[in-house]
């Protein structure tokens, strides 16, 4: 693209057995200066067509979310990082937007930019709710930014302005009820054991929040705009927030008795 060397982008993409996803999301950023792709050891054919669209294919281990992504920044060569999971898809529009901005010096002191991300889920794009726009930090210059959050859910945080993109992240999510429900499951019992530090929560607690996130997704939010759909999705956002917090209280009383 002749960018300027202060501005390539090396794309860091982790993966473990997702072939229905890696090659769609490949070709969304053959454009980029760099891809690198760290897959945990996959089975499924993953790793060899990953080989396909880049020769820094390095294979590691789980770290967790958090530590495979701070592993993959550190085999990027590029100034800049550009995350995408190997679910998602950079869009025509949002690829076009980061091609303007990075063809001309970015101003001082800005260091990130969020991206929408627009998820795709049981037929249809999710225009609502808690999941859009969905605001993700995925670019950012990597000598002042890094990969924190807590399990299982990672966050980039950098020093300096951020900015934001206007055109989305596809996001090809859950392929149906089921795999959202066995993903809640997991997230849940991740996040229980990541905060099993904490006292075990009170019955406002597990109930409140559940029924917030409920209210707000489906009203405040107005996911009841996205039809049946838009209704699975605050049920499942609020069953998330109960699992979490009924696991941590099961596992806080069963360490009393």
């Amino acid at each position: 693209m002749g960018r300027e060397k202060e501005n390539r982008i090396s794309v860091c993409i982790i993966c473990g057995n997702e072939i229905r996803n890696i090659a769609r999301c490949l070709e969304s950023v053959k454009w980029a200066d760099e891809i690198v792709v760290v897959d945990s050891f996959s089975t499924d054919g993953t790793y060899d067509v990953a080989l396909k669209y880049t020769d820094k294919v390095i294979r590691q281990e789980w770290l967790g979310y958090i530590g495979q992504k701070k592993f993959a920044s550190k085999q990027a060569s590029c100034p800049w990082i550009f995350f995408v999971d190997a679910d998602e898809e950079v869009s025509d529009g949002l690829r076009a937007e980061i091609e303007k901005t990075f063809a001309k010096p970015i101003p001082e002191g800005v260091n990130g930019f969020n991206c929408p991300r627009l998820v795709h889920y049981l037929g249809r794009w999710i225009r609502h709710g808690d999941w859009y726009p969905d605001m993700k930090l995925r670019l950012f210059r990597k000598a002042f930014g890094e990969c924190g959050g807590e399990e299982p859910h990672d966050r980039i945080t950098v020093e300096g302005r951020v900015r934001d993109f206007v055109n989305p992240l596809n996001h090809y999510t859950y392929d149906s009820i089921s795999a959202q429900l066995r993903q809640i499951d997991r997230f849940s019992s991740i996040s229980a054991e990541t905060h099993s530090g904490h006292r075990a929560p009170s019955y406002f607690t597990i109930c409140g929040h559940a029924t917030f996130r409920f209210i707000r997704c489906y009203f405040f939010k107005r996911g009841f705009l996205d039809g049946i759909p838009g209704l699975i999705v605050a049920v499942n956002v609020a069953f998330s927030t109960f699992s979490k917090y009924a696991k941590l209280w099961e596992r806080k009383t069963l360490e009393n008795k």
